[in-house]
């Protein structure tokens, strides 16, 4: 299902923008901390999003299947 990889490939993008903020934030701990910080909360927003994308379709896919059966 298309729904399923477009989350689960937004999740890992959120991740990775997570990810380069902490390695920034812990290289130059005062240089636009306020920036990082902002962008740490966006990707989480991000993850939990992309999260109960790939939770409604996989429950879509299985009300799809009990209609089925």
């Amino acid at each position: 299902m298309l729904a399923l990889s477009i989350g689960a490939a937004g999740m890992t993008n959120a991740l990775s923008r997570f990810e380069n903020s902490a390695r920034r934030t812990a290289a130059a701990p005062l240089d636009n901390l306020a920036e990082e910080t902002v962008e740490r909360s966006q990707a989480k927003t991000a993850v939990i999003a992309n999260a109960l994308v790939v939770r409604t379709a996989d429950e879509m896919s299985g009300t799809l299947l009990d209609m089925l059966v």
